[in-house]
This record gives C-alpha cells, structure tokens and sequence, in this order.
C-alpha cells in the first residue's frame, strides 16, 4: 500500500458509459499489460468470478485467497486491490445502481442479499460443482446478449443479473444472524444503514439517526442490535473508522484535514477517537499503510 492519491473509477470513464459490462479476466489481464492492479475504489457494483485462478485480493485492509470458483462482491466506495497470478480464467461483471433502478431490481433487494457489503467482512462464495456449472448458464448467457445485442436485450441483461445475484445469495453462509427473519424492525434497519452510508460523514450520533426514522434512539439501538450483534453507535464509528483508515492509507490529506472531512470540530477529538478504534495514532497507522 501506499500513502498516493486514491484512484477513483467512474462508470462513465471506466465503463465506457455504459450501465452494465462483463468482461473476462483474460481480457483484463491483457487490458493492465503487465501493470500491476493498484487500490482503487469505483461508483458502481463488481463482481469477479475466479473460475481458474489463484493470487490475492485486498478489500478495506483485509486479505483473501483467490481460489477456483471464488466469487468476490464489490460494493460501491470500497477499497479493493486484485493481484491475480498470471493466466486466470473467469469474468468481471459491472453495473451501476441506475442499472438496478432501469431494469426494476430496488434498492431493498439489493440490501436484502447478504454478499454485498459495505463496511464488513467480505470473504469470497467459493462454488461447488453444481452451483458453479448454475451460475456458468447465466454468465454464458450474459456474454452472449452482450456480444449479439439480442432485441430487448437490455432487458435480458437486467433478469440474468437478477437470476445470478439470487443464485448467489442462495449459496451465502456469511452471516447467520442477517438469516434470521425479524420483519418488526425491517424497515427500521434497512432505512438505518441508508442513512449512515448517505450522512456519516455529518451525522454521528444515534439520536439524531433515530430523530431522521421517527423513533426513539434506545428503540434504534435495540433493532440494529437484533440485526447486527452491536450497537447503532458501534456500527456508525465502524462506518467512521473505516473510512478514516482510507484516507489515510490511499490519501495525501493530513490527519487535521481527514478529521475536518469526516465531521469533527476538533482534530484532537479526531486523533482520540482514531486511536480508541483502532490503538494507533493516526501516524503508526498511516505508516504500518505505506510499509504493508
């Protein structure tokens, strides 16, 4: 890692301006020519398949084995860093929220699956026979519609995402606790969450999350609890540090301008609360970031 300005790809420039694209990874391999992938982070949605392949993959400071029918999920806004081994098969899918909002697949059931995650762990599905030689007929179609440009094929592209994305989820063991149905407080968690990932950067405190869903801040407390194992106030700093550890390991901005960025008055409350996060000072982290 290093401490450079953070590459940001946008669907506009990085897709070509399209809404959904899928590649494959021996097209992107010979797209870098010979250049190594550096941490990057997008606006849209990715998911790579590794049907062949073996290296490593970095997500928000954690590492993952690339192995055979691994399938990584890119939400936008994360950090990630691929460093595949020469000659991998598999393919790259990207599409854009306004591809979702086109083709009817809401925003709900996007937060729904449990593979797409923003803030947490991020481990890879790694598909057995069968469900991988499932998931092949979609992608293959997928390829085909692109390649041919079938009539409606947009449209075609948008059932087939849908169809793979649940065939995913099917398979996920990530999470028991998002398995358990608790629809009292569904809407309460689902809004929470859209909230935190639109404001965090202003709105710190439970309170005022609770004032913006019309309920009381212990009520909030008690449903993300049910959802999450951990308190809305736990989940809003996990929010705040992980970004934090982003600017400082792919951003030139000090620590003084990283605190004032994400909300604080003061840059020593800033430094106290890095600290108590993670029990590094802002500076041994963005070092032990430079020297990883």
């Amino acid at each position: 890692m290093t401490s450079d300005t953070l590459k940001y790809y946008y669907s506009a420039e990085k897709m070509d301006g399209k809404q959904f694209t899928i590649k494959t990874m021996q097209d992107i391999e010979e797209s870098l020519q010979g250049e190594v992938d550096t941490p990057h982070r997008h606006d849209y949605y990715t998911i790579i398949w590794a049907k062949d392949a073996s290296g490593k993959h970095f997500i928000d400071f954690k590492e993952y084995a690339i192995e055979n029918n691994s399938v990584f999920f890119i939400s936008p806004g994360q950090v990630h860093q691929v460093i595949a081994d020469p000659n991998p098969t598999g393919c790259v899918i990207t599409f854009t929220p306004e591809f979702l909002t086109i083709h009817h697949i809401s925003e709900d059931f996007i937060n729904d699956l449990k593979i797409f995650r923003n803030c947490d762990e991020n481990p890879p599905l790694i598909l057995d026979e069968s469900k991988r030689d499932k998931i092949s007929v979609y992608t293959n179609l997928m390829i085909d519609v692109v390649g041919n440009r079938h009539s409606m094929y947009e449209e075609q592209l948008g059932a087939l995402l849908k169809l793979f994305l649940i065939e995913c989820n099917n398979v996920c063991v990530l999470d028991k606790a998002d398995n358990r149905q608790l629809s009292s407080g569904e809407s309460i968690y689902r809004n929470f969450r859209k909230q935190v990932d639109k404001n965090f950067y202003e709105t710190h405190k439970v309170s005022d999350y609770a004032d913006q869903l019309n309920i009381t801040a212990g009520h909030l407390n008690s449903v993300v609890k049910q959802y999450l194992g951990k308190s809305a106030k736990e989940y809003i700093q996990e929010r705040l540090i992980l970004e934090a550890k982003r600017l400082l390991a792919y951003s030139d901005m000090n620590a003084k301008e990283i605190g004032y960025a994400l909300g604080f008055d003061d840059p020593s409350n800033f430094s106290k609360f890095f600290r108590k996060m993670s029990s590094l000072s802002t500076a041994q982290f963005r070092q032990e970031a430079v020297l990883s």
